[in-house]
């Protein structure tokens, strides 16, 4: 079952990212935990052609030309000096989304993916998914903790609009 919490929990979620989560609401009977244990390259193949059609870009490989570069810093005559990559990018650029599987919680990598959304030209929302069930644990509620009192604390401020939170 899909899972999702929008923060700051004092606004809601717009089109583009109820858009989003309707993606894994029509595709997660193929991935959804505990019933398969698919890592996140599989997930993210099944999300690929409903991402697509409502206009994400989406990492079709990992090498290089098939991942999806987003620039960070730029140099002279406004080429990229430094870029991350995501699992895909909605076209006007300003929604990551970054799907996990095993190493979401047990190597911090949604950490990662929220530093380096922040660090991301003109990013202005980042969309996690994350298994609900991973080795007996609950990914989503562990990351939901962790989110809830980032926002509650309001003692670091992000230069996001909003962190979506997707447990499938």
């Amino acid at each position: 079952m899909i899972r999702f919490q929008f923060f700051p929990r004092s606004q809601g979620i717009n089109q583009s990212i109820q858009n989003v989560i309707d993606c894994f609401r029509a595709t997660e009977h193929n991935y959804r935990s505990p019933d398969f244990e698919k890592p996140s390259n599989e997930v993210l193949e099944i999300l690929k052609p409903r991402l697509e059609a409502i206009g994400f870009k989406v990492e079709s490989g990992k090498a290089s030309d098939q991942k999806i570069s987003v620039p960070v810093l730029f140099g002279i005559d406004n080429r990229t000096d430094k870029s991350f990559n995501a699992d895909a990018v909605s076209e006007d650029g300003k929604i990551v989304i970054e799907v996990e599987a095993g190493r979401a919680v047990v190597n911090n990598q949604f950490l990662k993916d929220i530093f380096q959304a922040c660090m991301m030209f003109e990013v202005e929302y980042l969309v996690i998914a994350v298994r609900n069930h991973y080795r007996n644990a609950d990914d989503f509620s562990r990351i939901y903790a962790f989110l809830e009192t980032l926002y509650i604390s309001n003692r670091l401020s992000l230069p996001l609009k909003g962190i979506l939170l997707i447990g499938y």
